[in-house]
């Protein structure tokens, strides 16, 4: 195994959610015994839980008009300290998911900011070389080429019927030409 493609963020994470767990319990007992935390933290969602759970259970079994009375206040703190906990553990676990997609997603925009990069260098060596090539050209022969396709096939098809009527002057005169227009000419003409 490569030292390089140890998944350190991976472990940091687990060591993160495995460090929740003994925090939450500390915070759960911290909880129980502050009556601020008591009375405002721990009381009220677990009686909301509590409220919520019974009602539900309670129209499964079919009551409907059944009144739910209140969790006495040493469960309900013992039922808002766990909810607390699992609730530490829990977001926890959601800040350990949201940081691995953050460092995925900055991975793949890294990747892709070096792919563009890399394809406008190609394309400014690729637009060098052929200056140089009609330099070169220049030189040499005083051709130039022409880098856009159309442009090209154009020149290859007047060069190639120049070069047929020239080599058939007689045949050319004597025969008439068969023109053969496109579709776009026809429009046109």
């Amino acid at each position: 195994m490569v030292a390089g493609a140890f998944p350190i963020a991976k472990l940091l994470t687990l060591g993160a959610r495995q460090l929740s767990r003994p925090l939450a319990a500390r915070i759960k007992a911290g909880a129980r015994a502050s009556p601020f935390f008591r009375t405002y933290i721990c009381l009220p969602p677990a009686q909301l839980y509590h409220w919520v759970e019974m009602r539900a259970k309670m129209r499964i079994m079919g009551f409907r008009g059944a009144a739910v009375k209140p969790l006495n206040e040493e469960a309900a703190a013992e039922l808002g300290a766990e909810l607390l906990g699992e609730a530490i553990v829990f977001g926890v676990g959601g800040l350990c998911i949201y940081m691995e997609y953050a460092r995925q997603a900055g991975q793949s925009r890294r990747k892709e900011e070096e792919q563009a990069a890399a394809l406008k260098n190609m394309a400014a060596d690729i637009e060098s070389m052929r200056r140089e090539l009609d330099a070169i050209l220049r030189e040499r022969g005083g051709a130039k080429i022409s880098h856009a396709p159309e442009q090209s096939q154009a020149a290859n098809r007047s060069e190639a019927a120049t070069l047929s009527h020239a080599s058939k002057p007689s045949q050319a005169a004597n025969q008439s030409e068969v023109v053969t227009l496109s579709p776009a000419q026809k429009g046109r003409g």
